[in-house]
């Protein structure tokens, strides 16, 4: 058998003595490996809040179950294999050598080179095997996942935590992959080389065996104990680490400097930040000690173990009449069994911890959307589509709010026509762009396009029926040119251009040095907010919606940018049915009828010189706010 230098850190092998098993890297969660693991508190508390049947995750297999019978029959075939090994010494030892035997030495030696060759042989197979098995099934799983997360609601975005879905379609999955790839497989091989090698000892050798099994047990519960007391440690250290790192990031940052100098905290945040130092040097002692006595320990009970079994072999009464070759044989076995006994004492938790992985991600793929998809979806051409928009009777209120954001409210905007939503703030403007374009859905009501409730329509036959363009657009990290693509991946570069044009935002474009090819940068940094907002103008141009939504498409811009988004957008809004959602009353005074909004509610509408004559909420919303002028350009 062979030592490993990182069997022995810290000092040299002894002499005749086995090997003790080495203490894998822990990985907290889910972590995998031979050496101690504890059952991490969360991952109990994850599986009893949404235990997972054994069933659904064999289920995941069931597909690729030929490849997982391949692998269990070359874990066997492999451990069998390897038992070959201490027979072919025993017999080298004690009748090839002695007896000078040639040919037969010549057998065992080889076959020990065979036995090396075909478990490793063996072992690459199987790792093929499994690591494609596995990354089949993590493949279907992210896929699922990620499909079913982007039929969920806005509202599910909005008060899950941030961070919390990419780390479960990441990190989640990727520890599942471990579990696949690794975890059930080493599971398998440590139980089956376990039994073999004890079946071959007692073959070997009854006597010692029974010695072994006096040994063994408390050699293994040691070995776990102290790596468990320094895993603890290690623990410790690295939460340590963490508040250390986290301090140095925040205390020497220009806003951290900048806040303590303001308070006078300095004094106290260096104090903070001597004791945790002061901490972490009492840990490293305690952990370079730990590791010291743990070496010590499993050295002296590494070395018990051979001379017990070297005694009990040499001994007249418990011998037997055993041979060198047996003896060397048996020690190598007995060797051997310490790795996969261990890695069977971690099966609990590695069990739990997989399982917990598996429940938060089935967590996800069981929500139900807040938006069902139609299950009878009407057939509609996009081209065909007059623009005729109704709300009638509608009524949402969101979750955990005390009142309706839109309480009955019906409207009527015929094909071709503008409509204006004003209000104050929370009077239910953009909740009713968002019911148009199906990211909400009324609690009562609904809302028709050509009479037809947009809950019936496709999510992709929808968006091309609908265009929207808010206050804040969003441009993917990646070329003008891919950004455009997204409304229509089939058009042609000059389209792209007439887009851009009647953006208002053409000659930008051609004066890049990569033109269409310039990349715009995470969330579209590259451009001003007013050149981002007429990027997305051409993007939405491009698609040719005949339903326009424009929410606040201009509130935040400067006056020059607003007057040259605001000639895009009149381009965008000639011939289509147009909504706009507006605080400055002055982009809607013309629009074809002005519908003012309060607390969800319709209180008055008409066109501009109706209302103001009316000198109801419109005319103070006008009084109270910036002049009314005429619309630029």
């Amino acid at each position: 058998m062979t030592v490993r230098p990182t069997d022995y850190p810290d000092a040299a092998a002894p002499a005749g003595a086995a090997p003790p098993p080495t203490e894998p890297v822990l990985t907290g969660r889910g972590g995998k490996g031979g050496g101690a693991m504890t059952i991490d508190p969360r991952d109990r508390v994850q599986l009893a809040e949404a235990p997972v049947p054994l069933s659904r995750v064999l289920a995941l297999f069931r597909p690729h179950r030929v490849r997982v019978a391949v692998v269990m029959a070359l874990i066997v075939a492999s451990s069998i294999v390897a038992l070959a090994q201490p027979f072919l010494v025993r017999e080298a030892v004690d009748v090839a050598i002695p007896e000078q035997d040639v040919r037969l030495l010549l057998l065992t030696v080889g076959g020990m080179v065979a036995v090396a060759a075909v478990t490793q042989l063996l072992g690459v197979v199987q790792t093929w095997l499994s690591t494609e098995v596995g990354q089949r099934v993590m493949h279907e799983l992210r896929t699922a996942v990620f499909t079913h997360l982007q039929r969920q609601s806005l509202g599910f975005f909005t008060r899950t935590r941030a961070g919390e879905v990419q780390s479960r379609l990441t990190n989640d999955v990727n520890g599942m992959q471990g579990v696949v790839t690794s975890t059930a497989t080493t599971i398998a091989a440590n139980l089956t080389t376990a039994v073999a090698t004890f079946v071959a000892m007692l073959a070997l050798s009854w006597r010692l065996s029974l010695l072994s099994l006096l040994v063994i047990p408390p050699a293994l519960w040691l070995t776990r104990r102290v790596a468990l007391v320094r895993r603890a440690i290690k623990a410790a250290q690295q939460r340590h680490l963490a508040d250390l790192n986290h301090q140095i990031q925040e205390g020497l940052s220009v806003s951290g400097v900048r806040l303590a100098k303001t308070l006078g905290t300095s004094e106290r945040t260096a104090e903070h930040f001597e004791a945790t130092s002061h901490d972490l040097v009492h840990l490293e002692l305690r952990s370079q000690l730990a590791g010291r006595w743990r070496m010590a320990t499993m050295q002296i009970v590494f070395a018990v173990i051979p001379a017990l079994i070297y005694l009990a072999a040499g001994l007249p009464a418990t011998s037997g009449g055993m041979t060198i070759g047996t003896l060397v044989a048996f020690t190598t076995l007995q060797a051997g069994i310490f790795r996969p006994l261990l890695g069977l004492l971690n099966m609990g938790a590695q069990w739990v911890a997989s399982m917990a992985l598996f429940s938060r991600v089935f967590e996800y793929l069981d929500l139900e959307p807040d938006l069902p998809v139609p299950t009878r979806p009407v057939a509609l051409d996009p081209a065909r589509v007059r623009g005729d928009v109704r709300l009638e009777g509608v009524t949402l209120r969101y979750t955990g709010a005390d009142h309706d954001a839109v309480h009955d409210l019906s409207l009527d905007v015929p094909a071709g026509s503008t409509l204006a939503l004003v209000g104050p703030t929370g009077s239910g403007k953009s909740t009713v762009a968002s019911m148009l374009v199906r990211l909400q859905d009324p609690d009562a009501g609904r809302v028709t396009i050509d009479g037809i409730d947009v809950r019936d329509l496709e999510q992709p036959v929808l968006a091309s029926v609908v265009g929207i363009v808010s206050q804040e657009s969003y441009l993917v990290h990646t070329t003008v040119r891919e950004n455009l693509l997204l409304a229509r991946p089939d058009a042609p570069e000059a389209e792209l251009w007439r887009a851009l044009a009647a953006a208002q935002v053409a000659d930008l474009v051609a004066s890049l040095p990569d033109g269409l090819d310039t990349v715009v940068g995470a969330r579209g940094f590259r451009f001003s907010g007013g050149e981002q907002q007429r990027l997305a103008v051409a993007r939405t141009i491009l698609r040719d919606p005949p339903v326009l939504v424009l929410d606040e498409a201009t509130s935040a811009l400067d006056t020059r940018t607003e007057r040259s988004l605001q000639r895009a957008l009149d381009e965008l809004a000639q011939g289509r049915t147009t909504i706009t959602i507006a605080h400055r009353l002055s982009t809607v005074r013309d629009a074809d009828r002005i519908a003012v909004l309060e607390r969800g509610r319709l209180v008055e509408s008409g066109t501009h010189d109706e209302l103001v004559s009316a000198g109801g909420r419109y005319a103070e919303l006008v009084a109270v706010g910036e002049p009314v002028q005429a619309p630029v350009g």
